[in-house]
């Protein structure tokens, strides 16, 4: 058996692509081969079997002349027409079976996927892959409201990898960290659904009570140039660092050394960084999407009157002890499971 993904391969690193790499990693120490394609604008030289197309025409060649029998496409954020081309691609490619995973948690209760229904053209393409792996019920569920028979369903819950911080902060990093105090953290795609304005404006309120907090925010995406704009247009803009992606171990450092983390969405699912912030003893506060961890301070969706409040109050707290981050190979022999399967 060969086995090809596509999604995103770090870097950036978030929790699609610390599943795909896992994923990819446990099949390769058994001597199972796995390439990947690269859907990001994240581009490299291609090598060790992981490719990085330019165009659709090059990605389309890529999927016709690679070697394998399973192709498995993972996607998060919304179903776009874009990736609903993709998909229909993936899933007609002869001689190939095509699995997906739908890591979108929070996509199902989003007001696009309230109004799909079993007669949509996403339903029609769902249903033409051999299986679908939804990473918590409520995709499950959606699925099958949208007519994909639940013998083609696995429910495999994301991988949680080892967490290894950098030993220290990159230079910019550990300047901002030293002239501040508290750090509020905000570690995500710079696209709409992470409602950062909020985080950006609720921070001059903060500075009232606590005049030397600071906001970090890592990740790249849409949003930047504008986000840029708007942290410029504040007083207290000096005292927001927008980062831009930053290597894994760094940002698990950085949100170690955070005194809080950020996770405010208008929509979300299960969010690598929530899970690593617990792991690391960092405090966490989120909006609320019914499927926080317990340890979670939950607040309503893009209230900033509650983010406000919420972070007032955890600071009033002390910071948890860390907790070992599972190492477990569950999720990655239950991907097997279903590649043998078909």
């Amino acid at each position: 058996m060969r086995v090809l993904q596509l999604g995103p391969f770090p870097p950036p690193h978030g929790g699609v692509q610390t599943n795909l790499v896992a994923i990819r990693e446990h099949l390769r120490s058994q001597g199972i081969p796995c390439a990947v394609i690269n859907l990001t604008r994240h581009r490299k030289a291609d090598a060790d079997e992981v490719y990085y197309p330019a165009s659709a025409a090059a990605l389309v060649r890529l999927l016709f002349t690679l070697p394998y029998d399973v192709l498995h496409l993972h996607l998060g954020g919304d179903l776009t027409t874009r990736l609903l081309a993709l998909s229909l691609v993936c899933c007609l490619l002869p001689g190939k079976k095509a699995v997906l995973t739908f890591h979108s948690g929070g996509f199902p209760a989003s007001p696009q996927g309230r109004a799909l229904d079993s007669k949509s053209v996403a339903a029609f393409v769902l249903r033409r892959f051999d299986a679908i792996i939804g990473v918590n019920s409520e995709i499950i569920q959606f699925m099958e409201r949208l007519g994909v028979p639940r013998v083609r369903l696995h429910l495999i819950a994301p991988h949680a990898g080892k967490l290894a911080p950098a030993a220290e902060l990159s230079p910019r990093l550990d300047s901002f960290y030293r002239a501040h105090t508290p750090i509020l953290l905000s570690v995500g795609l710079l696209e709409p659904e992470y409602d950062l304005p909020a985080q950006i404006d609720v921070l001059g309120k903060i500075r009232v009570a606590l005049p030397n907090a600071g906001l970090v925010i890592i990740g790249s995406g849409s949003l930047e140039d504008e986000l840029r704009r708007r942290i410029a247009a504040v007083p207290w803009a000096e005292h927001i660092l927008l980062e831009g992606d930053a290597p894994h171990a760094t940002t698990l450092k950085a949100i170690e050394e955070a005194s809080m983390l950020l996770r405010t969405t208008l929509y979300d699912g299960d969010a690598v960084s929530v899970r690593e912030a617990l792991h690391l003893g960092t405090p966490v506060i989120a909006t609320e999407n019914g499927m926080r961890p317990p340890e979670v301070r939950c607040i309503p969706l893009n209230d900033p009157a509650a983010l406000e409040r919420a972070i007032l109050a955890q600071l009033g707290l002390p910071k948890s002890p860390p907790s070992p981050a599972s190492s477990s190979n569950e999720n990655q022999d239950a991907v097997l499971k279903v590649y043998k399967s078909l």
